[in-house]
């Protein structure tokens, strides 16, 4: 290019600012090899007539923002209300950016009428429903793929009073343990152990979760498939790291996982539910939502608390069971929950339902953990309590490569490497979940200062995955 178009130079030609920062951004990551010719015809195209690129896979974000609008089918019904144009979000981008079919998603979730406000985080891509990476508030309901198929998904740390080093020097030890102590996919523990989750009323008040009870029984204390997770690794502590505890290196035992075959189950069955009582267009259906003046909204939330718990259980059932193997008692636990909702209030008094999908509540004092990948480390956080990101933070470092797009690219030498470079032990996982499949985790925090502020890193060392 002779000369690198910026925002600015789109806005004196008549494109609002947004939608001139989103096409900026496409450019930069899409269309880096064009001609000056064929950018500006295109660009010229998108502003006179978004419509026509609305469905686009690259430019269908900037053509929404521009005003443009899907065609409705003829004689489908559409839910009164739906917006012509979003209202505003945030956007909080890092170096790595945002692929823009993930920006046009938060778009069409904010044309609904119950939305309230919106928030993208910095690992945010392309989801169902909503986008990873995504917070979106509504008025008086909830939108199951809002939150998502692995309801109450979340992370756990224990920080054990032992030497960092040991993640390093005792690899093969602490690899027995994960092998002998966990159980990922369709594996289930050959002696469950009981939890006071299974107890709760809800399993007998809810049909739906009562069906469920065995299957949850079964599979308590096991992990998820995909980029589900148990592995040891190091803690650096910085001073003032709010455990009042000496800064240095320890060892740690983080976990992500979620609410298994039962999470799912729920989700689907309300999801089906919604679609069915919020009839909205075929692009938008994955948004239908429940009124929680309505008994199917008032279920749906009671599913998904049960969910919620029973996820924490799993966790609380893994970490007991290797604090038991290491015959150790964590010194410190951090534990945060994404793919759920929360009942909060704006800073304009309005009460909303707070969805945050991939997303790390991030409220003024909130811990939390954000992690990179199998080799990248993660991070201990407090929240800031950011109101335009509707006090949240990333969840992790986000996918820049869809799985297919990672087999058929990563090579199984090229993560080798990297995991020998690294020193970490790796006991399962697959090319899918290699660290070249995410964004850059650092890039991805230096994105959010404004939302967390980070107490101390943990880099993995003993891995295991499904």
């Amino acid at each position: 290019m002779s000369k690198k178009l910026r925002t600015k130079d789109l806005v004196k030609l008549g494109w609002p600012k947004r939608a001139a920062g989103l096409a900026i951004n496409v450019l930069a990551t899409r269309f880096k090899r064009e001609s000056d010719e064929w950018r500006h015809a295109t660009l010229g195209n998108l502003l006179a007539h978004p419509d026509n690129f609305v469905s686009d896979q690259n430019w269908g974000g900037v053509a929404t923002a521009l005003g443009g609008r899907v065609p409705e089918e003829a004689g489908s019904y559409i839910t009164p209300g739906i917006l012509k144009s979003p209202g505003d979000f945030s956007i909080f981008e890092s170096k790595a950016g945002i692929a823009p079919n993930a920006v046009q998603q938060l778009y069409d979730a904010m044309r609904l009428p119950v939305a309230a406000a919106g928030a993208l985080m910095p690992d945010a891509h392309h989801g169902y429903g909503l986008p990873i990476g995504g917070v979106l508030a509504t008025v008086g309901s909830v939108i199951p793929y809002g939150v998502g198929v692995d309801i109450g998904c979340r992370m756990c740390l224990s920080v054990f009073d032992l030497p960092g080093e040991l993640a390093d020097n005792d690899q093969s030890r602490l690899a027995g343990i994960l092998q002998r102590e966990t159980a990922f996919g369709l594996q289930t523990h050959d002696r469950a152990n009981d939890h006071p989750v299974l107890e709760d009323d809800t399993f007998q008040l809810l049909k739906t979760a009562k069906a469920l009870k065995g299957k949850a029984a079964r599979q308590l204390g096991s992990s998820g498939g995909g980029n589900h997770f148990v592995e040891f690794g190091q803690v650096e502590l910085e001073t003032n790291n709010a455990f009042g505890r000496p800064a240095g290196s320890y060892l740690a035992l983080l976990s992500h996982s979620g609410s298994r075959g039962m999470g799912a189950k729920l989700a689907l069955h309300y999801t089906d539910l919604a679609m069915k009582e919020c009839r909205l267009p075929k692009h938008l259906k994955s948004l239908a939502w429940l009124d929680l003046a309505k008994d199917s909204g008032r279920e749906y939330w009671a599913a998904m608390t049960l969910a919620g718990d029973y996820a924490s259980a799993c966790h609380d059932d893994i970490h007991q069971r290797i604090s038991k193997a290491l015959a150790e008692k964590a010194m410190v636990r951090v534990e945060n929950h994404h793919n759920f909702a929360w009942k909060d209030r704006l800073p304009d008094g309005r009460d909303v339902i707070v969805h945050r999908k991939g997303a790390t509540p991030a409220a003024k004092g909130e811990l939390g953990i954000i992690p990179g990948s199998m080799a990248d480390p993660g991070f201990i956080v407090r929240g800031l309590g950011n109101p335009a990101s509707l006090n949240s933070a990333s969840h992790g470092a986000g996918r820049q490569l869809s799985r297919s797009e990672a087999k058929n690219s990563i090579t199984g030498a090229s993560l080798r490497d990297l995991l020998k470079e690294r020193k970490v032990h790796l006991i399962g996982g697959g090319i899918d979940e290699a660290p070249h499949a995410y964004k850059d985790i650092h890039e991805v925090m230096a994105g959010q200062q404004e939302l967390v502020e980070v107490l101390g890193v943990f880099r993995p060392k003993v891995v295991r995955m499904a």
